[in-house]
């Protein structure tokens, strides 16, 4: 393996800090790439450490205003939910982070990229798959489903002796109560104590947000401004408080929902890979987004393009969870939810209190709502003797059905209306 490159998709915890130790031994030049999504860690730190435990380089590149641009707000568009609930924080930058790692690949000629993924879980698909998507040329390191690895790492217990013995600085112990990944628009806590999906955590799990029971006895009213159903500005109708430029006005909304206790969610989902995992997500930001951003398709959006835009954010939301989003699949749905978004303009007023956020006005000049042709008083477009065909047409299946019903058996249509 002598003169092998590698570009590590480094973090600068336990499991990455071994990993590029264990590169280094094996004969590979290792070039650490630290990718800023908004985590609260100290880069220069992780840069240091990096260079200490063997990284010939190590690229440090802030992404957080691609992952508000380009990932953020174009699953925004179709309101993008995992299971009805997950809003997707770790699986959006995984294609970013996977999709910075192989340009710095290419800009350094290596011939490899590596990750600390577990064997288990949804990371190493997404890192994989957009490794695949991009680069299919990379040969790809996953220490943690290599044979010779798994057998030197048993646990938690092997790698934090394994860094000891090399001079690694960490700050894990052995016992861990759960795992945590964050970025700019959430953290998620999982593993350890929280796989028992009856376990109550207490205030010492969340981080980015405050309890609902302690947030301000008071509302905060915003006023969430859309174009082509992208957020263009927020304004805190309270302080006056403006902000237009993409990233400082999805930090600001992260700080509105923090300090009002939204965005939590404890759920137990389905893994890519067939198992069932507990998770505990904090994402105020993008709870408030979504919310004002489905209010105003309410009244902007077709009703019929909304329905079948819904039942493809299914498929979607399915897509980024299990990392294809560079896929052919995930080219055609883009290209109908920026359609579905060309009038998708306006504003909408949210309110945000203890936890909930509540959209309390709306206005768009692209609105398909009438007031006039919705009253009854107003002779005009409608006329109500029209409905009369409109339920005639529409129940002429349902009388032929049962016809066919009474042939096969006359009391079929009985059925279910009484009990037993």
């Amino acid at each position: 393996m002598e003169g092998k490159k590698v570009v590590l998709a480094y973090s600068g915890g336990l499991d990455t800090s071994v990993i590029l130790k264990w590169l280094c031994e094996k004969g590979f030049e290792v070039i650490a790439f630290v990718a800023d999504v908004g985590q609260k860690d100290d880069l220069q730190f992780i840069k240091e450490k990096a260079l200490k435990t063997g990284a010939t380089k190590v690229y440090i590149e802030d992404l957080r205003r691609e992952f508000v641009t380009d990932f953020i707000f174009v699953a925004l568009m179709a309101n993008a939910i995992y299971e009805g609930r997950y809003l997707l924080g770790t699986s959006l930058a995984r294609p970013l982070i996977a999709k910075k790692q192989v340009e710095i690949a290419h800009k350094e000629n290596a011939q490899y990229v590596a990750h600390g993924a577990t064997g288990k879980g949804n990371d190493q698909v997404r890192f994989e798959l957009t490794y695949a998507a991009l680069a299919p040329h990379l040969k790809v390191i996953s220490p943690w489903k290599d044979p010779e690895f798994l057998e030197t790492f048993k646990g938690r217990t092997d790698l934090i002796n394994y860094a000891k013995s090399k001079g690694i600085q960490i700050k894990a112990s052995v016992e861990k109560p759960y795992s945590e990944d964050e970025n700019l628009m959430h953290i998620s806590h999982e593993a350890g104590k929280l796989e028992d999906p009856l376990y109550t955590p207490d205030e010492s799990v969340f981080s980015r947000t405050v309890s609902p029971k302690d947030a301000p006895d008071e509302e905060t009213l915003l006023q969430i401004h859309f174009k082509d159903g992208i957020p263009t500005k927020v304004v805190n109708l309270k302080d006056g408080t403006s902000k237009e430029d993409p990233l400082e006005l999805f930090e600001y909304l992260n700080e509105i929902g923090s300090k009002n206790g939204v965005g939590r969610v404890d759920m137990v989902e389905n893994r890519f890979i067939g198992i069932k995992s507990r998770g505990i997500y904090e994402t105020p930001g993008a709870t408030i987004l979504w919310i004002a951003h489905r209010d105003l398709e309410g009244i902007a959006m077709d009703k019929e393009v909304m329905h079948l835009r819904d039942m493809l954010s299914v498929k979607f939301s399915e897509l980024i969870y299990n990392g294809f989003w560079y896929s052919p699949e995930m080219d055609f749905l883009l290209a109908a939810f920026k359609k579905s978004q060309e009038a998708i303009d306006g504003y909408v007023i949210v309110s945000i209190y203890k936890g909930n956020v509540t959209p309390v006005a709306r206005f768009s000049p692209t609105s398909l709502y009438d007031q006039a042709l919705s009253s009854m008083d107003v002779e005009g477009g409608f006329n109500a003797l029209d409905s009369k065909g409109f339920i005639n047409i529409h129940s002429i299946r349902l009388k032929a059905h049962n016809l066919v019903l009474k042939q096969k058996d006359p009391f079929a249509w009985r059925k279910g209306l009484t009990h037993a």
